[in-house]
């Protein structure tokens, strides 16, 4: 029968209480519950009897200081988009819900003279397990190297590979844009336009070379005034679609380097009268929920944020999740989704 232990007088029990019900140690116990390998199990049987009978919850803090760690994995990031953070930040914690883990998210300035110097405060006094950097930070070879030197496992988050297996998780966004933008060629597509992500990047880079790709396979250049700069918000896509389709001769379809641009070139299309697909074909990238609020609903590439969140944490820990090291390849594929945005061009 658990103890009444909210009752008025009781106390909570604590460790010894449950290594005494147990006929164990103290350490057997503790091990029982940091689910180490080499108990038996008729003792783990025991002290997790016992742990019930009582209703004992483990302190936190006392394990921190019994292992000299925080049980605290960190997510460092200097994103715009709230929505990738998130998106990350939800599949870390899929694949920690059943461990002893949490999460501490850190925003971090990489425009700062004292970024690294912030960072290397923030680890020494959080003292987490391990940080996963997102991009663009994630690019800094002195970030991961502070990580490094301060004996903080790091996981590099990207759009191409930027470590080895064990330090990395990444997408494949050159082949994938290519890809996307190959399907807008088959459908009788020339005249391309083409709005970048942010200067600094590597994504923005990644997916711009997976466009230039697809337009030499073809034959084909990128006019001068079919580029258009962003920076992966929507009121850049409205810039970019004012200058894009206000040209004598605009673009017929349109690749965004994000569905938060691609729904802002969208709209500048509707407030001009133009069709969506019939005179204008959008694609974006990420596929966001925006993807599919929009009308029509936006073609785009999926990008596996979530999965890679879940995927960056068992590099991470995998001690503290499954026990064993993670085999599974650092690259995990986007996918191109055709939804209502795309068609063949207009008939002149």
């Amino acid at each position: 029968m658990r103890a009444n232990k909210g009752e008025p007088g009781s106390k909570q029990p604590t460790i010894n209480d449950v290594a005494a019900l147990a006929g164990v140690s103290k350490k057997t116990v503790s091990r029982v519950i940091n689910r180490s390998e080499f108990i038996a199990e008729k003792t783990r049987k025991a002290v997790q009897d016992a742990i019930e009978t009582l209703g004992f919850v483990p302190n936190p803090q006392a394990r921190a200081l019994a292992f000299r760690r925080n049980f605290l994995i960190a997510l460092l990031h200097d994103n715009p988009n709230a929505q990738t953070v998130l998106n990350f930040q939800q599949g870390v914690l899929d694949a920690i819900k059943d461990s002893d883990l949490a999460l501490l998210v850190r925003p971090v300035d990489r425009g700062s003279d004292r970024m690294l110097e912030d960072v290397r405060i923030f680890l020494e006094k959080q003292r987490p397990i391990g940080a996963m950097l997102l991009p663009p930070i994630s690019e800094n070879d002195a970030l991961a190297a502070l990580c490094s030197e301060l004996g903080v496992r790091y996981v590099r988050v990207g759009s191409a590979l930027l470590d080895d297996a064990v330090h990395c998780v990444s997408s494949n966004d050159r082949e994938v844009v290519a890809e996307a933008v190959r399907r807008l060629i088959g459908l009788g597509h020339r005249r391309i336009g083409f709005v970048r992500g942010p200067v600094g990047f590597r994504s923005a880079a990644e997916r711009e070379e997976g466009f230039h790709t697809a337009l030499r396979e073809a034959g084909l250049t990128l006019a001068p005034n079919h580029f258009a700069p962003g920076n992966y918000r929507y009121a850049a896509g409205v810039e970019a679609g004012e200058a894009l389709l206000s040209l004598a001769e605009p673009p017929t379809a349109v690749f965004c380097s994000n569905d938060e641009m691609a729904a802002g070139v969208m709209s500048v299309a509707h407030s001009k009268g133009l069709s969506v697909p019939g005179q204008l074909s959008i694609i974006g990238f990420d596929d966001s929920p925006t993807a599919t609020h929009i009308w029509p609903a936006l073609s785009t590439v999926r990008w596996p944020i979530r999965e890679m969140g879940a995927r960056a944490a068992r590099t991470l820990v995998p001690d503290f999740l499954d026990g064993t090291a993670i085999e599974e390849s650092p690259v995990l594929a986007s996918t191109f989704i055709e939804r209502q945005s795309v068609a063949a061009p207009a008939q002149p």
